[in-house]
């Protein structure tokens, strides 16, 4: 199984990762703001992700690993 791992800390909530996942399980948290006030993105179903590192590639921040 595949582990999808975000630096929260440096995310800035840009969207691009919840748009280009096939599995549509990541997305913007509704409730948790990092310490520079933006909505980081984090994985709903950690079991759903098939490890094809779409979002790690997509991250302009270079905020997320994929772990297979």
């Amino acid at each position: 199984m595949a582990k999808v791992t975000f630096r929260e800390d440096r995310c800035k909530g840009c969207g691009l990762c919840v748009e280009v996942c096939p599995k549509k399980i990541i997305e913007l948290s509704k409730d948790r703001l990092n310490e520079k006030g933006y909505s980081p993105a984090e994985v709903l179903e950690m079991d759903k992700c098939i490890g094809c590192a779409f979002c790690a590639t997509m991250c302009p921040d270079c905020v997320i690993t994929v772990e297979k």
